[in-house]
């Protein structure tokens, strides 16, 4: 495994991740990788107002 990639268990409601899995598939994305996306926009946003983050 890539030593970049972390594994981390996420907790979540099951119907609110239903429909966030509906959301990923209709972008033609796994779940995974729009988590990830949410996550990278979120960083960037925040840095934007904060300055980067080292």
């Amino acid at each position: 495994m890539d030593d970049k990639l972390v594994r981390y268990t996420l907790r979540v409601d099951r119907t609110l991740f239903k429909k966030f899995r509906y959301i990923a598939e209709a972008e033609g994305r796994s779940a995974n990788k729009e988590i990830e996306q949410y996550l990278k926009k979120r960083v960037a946003e925040y840095e934007k107002e904060n300055g980067e983050i080292e």
